[in-house]
Order: structure tokens, then sequence, then C-alpha cells
């Protein structure tokens, strides 16, 4: 792998499916995973296969066809769950398990009710019995984020000596500032043992809003994968959104950080997955949102009319929306109305424009937007329509 390639490993299968009342059948599941195939991305976690037979079933029959991308299965540190994953992924041309244990004080104490010594000789064992059935094997360090670096770096010096190709350094509860998880990837690259045998990945939560923040800090740092969901969708506030990473990396191309991702699909597979889990897309939602490009501040509207790249950054043709989209209301002014009155056939000179949008304004005021038939409306009832359609 180039060094300046970034591995996008989606998870929107896996952890996306873990938003309340968003479960998706086997067939659903499929059909999602054939889209991301398509997309570009290098890994595919499919699903926990020993949390249901049904999940079982999605993991066994995406691996089956998925012909470019690593098929992965996700594991605790349990000899069954590791040996079912194997199972699920015996048709995957790439496999990989994804196995791992909570490393944080919290964690250790509170939830497995151990210490540090035998956390570590659970993570070594878990690695070493996933690696006798696949070559790729990605660890987990569950709770990283609030792990001490000191620490993280013992457990991830045992996972690589186990055999791990993969060390996934989760920000669990969305709690580090990018500052600090960035440093923590650049700690754990300077004092890690044998981390050129392996690569280091994002797991961002959103808990408070800077999971895509932290993942491009986490690969400036020296991180070559981010775990990422299609929407940003996810347990709690929700995950890694891979439109906006692989975006942010595509338009800086100063990092000298890129993807292999089609970013052309980057609208149908988002629209796609919003439908398959009935789940709302907030209308605002960077890159793939309803608004992402549309405008309806006079002062945006002129500029972006003029010329594009005024308001936007990123061309919609990019992640495949058609066009920009110019929103008429009563904050838009005389070049969006002159512009959307083109559009459907009238050629206004100034003084009708000045005309109608004093027409346009009270009807606005009385309507949140204004489409193409109100348009037609407020021309035809204006003093001007017969200089206009006389012309």
């Amino acid at each position: 792998m180039s060094n300046s390639n970034i591995q996008i490993f989606d998870t929107t299968l896996r952890d996306g499916e873990q938003v309340p009342g968003c479960k998706l059948n086997t067939e659903q599941k499929v059909v999602i995973a054939k889209q991301l195939e398509n997309l570009g991305v290098d890994v595919i976690e499919a699903g926990f296969p020993v949390s249901s037979p049904g999940d079982f079933k999605s993991v066994e029959e995406i691996s089956k066809i998925i012909k470019n991308a690593t098929v992965c299965g996700l594991t605790r540190s349990v000899k069954n769950d590791i040996k079912v994953a194997a199972e699920a992924l015996k048709y995957a041309k790439r496999p990989r398990i994804h196995t791992g244990i909570g490393t944080s004080d919290s964690h250790i104490q509170f939830k497995f009710k151990s210490n540090r010594e035998d956390i570590l000789q659970r993570a070594y064992d878990a690695v070493k019995y996933a690696k006798s059935f696949v070559e790729d094997v990605e660890f987990y360090a569950e709770d990283a984020g609030r792990t001490d670096n000191d620490y993280l770096a013992r457990v991830c010096e045992v996972a690589i000596k186990a055999g791990a190709t993969v060390l996934n350094i989760p920000d669990t509860t969305g709690y580090c500032l990018p500052s600090e998880y960035g440093a923590k990837m650049k700690y754990l690259m300077e004092n890690v043992k044998g981390i050129e045998k392996a690569i280091l990945s994002c797991h961002c939560h959103n808990d408070l809003g800077l999971a895509t923040a932290n993942s491009i800090e986490g690969v400036i740092n020296g991180a070559r994968q981010i775990e990422c969901t299609i929407n940003g969708i996810g347990e709690r506030a929700g995950n890694t959104a891979l439109e906006e990473v692989v975006m942010i990396l595509k338009q800086h191309p100063y990092l000298n950080l890129d993807t292999n991702i089609n970013t052309q699909y980057l609208y149908g597979i988002s629209q796609l997955v919003s439908d398959s889990m009935a789940i709302y897309t907030q209308p605002n939602k960077a890159i793939v949102g309803a608004n992402a490009f549309a405008h309806s501040s006079g002062i945006h509207q002129d500029g972006v009319i003029k010329n594009r790249e005024t308001y936007e950054i990123i061309d919609p043709k990019d992640v495949g929306v058609t066009e920009s989209a110019i929103v008429l209301t009563a904050r838009s002014g005389r070049a969006a109305l002159a512009y959307r009155a083109k559009n459907i056939g009238y050629e206004l000179t100034k003084l009708q424009l000045d005309d109608i949008y004093a027409n346009f304004l009270n009807f606005a005021d009385q309507k949140k937007e204004i489409d193409d038939t109100d348009i037609h409306h407020i021309i035809e009832t204006s003093k001007v329509y017969k200089e206009i359609i006389s012309a």
C-alpha cells in the first residue's frame, strides 16, 4: 500500500446498523455491500457473525459476492466468536477477522473486573487464535481514546507479536479532542515496537461532533485506515461520515493523502442507505444533505450564479449531485429571480425585473419557498406581463 493511500473501512452494515430501529435483512445488506464495492471501499465490515443467525448469514452471503474489497467480521476476544466469524467468512476472497478488547481503566475495572496484565494476555490469545484462521487480523483496543498512551502502546505491541495486521484505535465514546487523538496516533507511531508490521486505524464516534476532525488528525499523524459509515450513522450520535473524510482528503491535496473512492457515487449510496434503514438524513448534512448545494440567501445566490466557486468548494457533480439549487425565498435577490425565470423561458430586462421583484417579495412573504409554478403566476400577474410576452 502506498504511504499516501488511506484505506476506507466501511462499517455501515455493522456499527451503522446499531442505530435503534434500523435493522437490515440479508437481502438489503447484500444490495448495500455491492454498492459499497462499486464505491471503492477497501474493507466492508459485514456484521458480527456470532450475534445472531441473521448476521451470520449476511456475512456469509456478502462474502460470496464481493470480489475486490476485504470482507470483515467482528468478534469479541472470545474463542467461539472468532471460530464462528471464520466460518461465516469461509467464502471470502479477502477475509479479515476483527477482534479485540477494552483497554481503558474504566473498561478493565468495571466491564471485565480484571487487570492490565490479564487484558494483555487476552488480547494476545484472541489475535493468535484469529490468525490460525485468516492471515488478515485487525485488533481493536476498545476505548483507546481514554486509555493512557503507555499502556496502549504495550497492548499494540502484544497484538503485533500475535500477528495483527491492523491496529484499530477507537475513540469509542467520542471524547478526544482532535489534537489529543492526533497526538495519540503520533505516540503509537513513535513508541510501538514493530509498528511497521501493521497499520493504525481510526475509529471515531461523534458524541461531541468531532468524529470527522479526529479521523483526519489521525491520518495526518500516521494512521492509514479510517473506519466510517455512510451518512455517519451509528451508535448514539453516530460514527465518522465516510463522505466527509473522503471529500476532505480530496479537497486538500497538499496533505498528500488519497483514497480509492469513486466520489460520484456518494450521493446515490447515501440515498440508498437512508431509504433502506428508513432513517432521515438532516438537510444540512455535509456533502449529501438536501441543502448541501442549495442557496437561498440573495448574496450567496448572486455569487454562485456569477461563479460557482464563490460559495461552493465542491463541484456538486463530484459527489453525484446534478447541479446546485437556487432556492427562491423572501431572502433571495433579483439575480436569483432572473436566473430562475430564465430557466423557465423568461428573458427579463432590468426594468421588468424591478417591477416583478416587488410582486415576488409580496408573494414570498406569504410562502416559505417559491417554485416554478409560482414564478409563472408572479410574472403573469405583473404590470409588465404583456410587455414580456410581446417581446
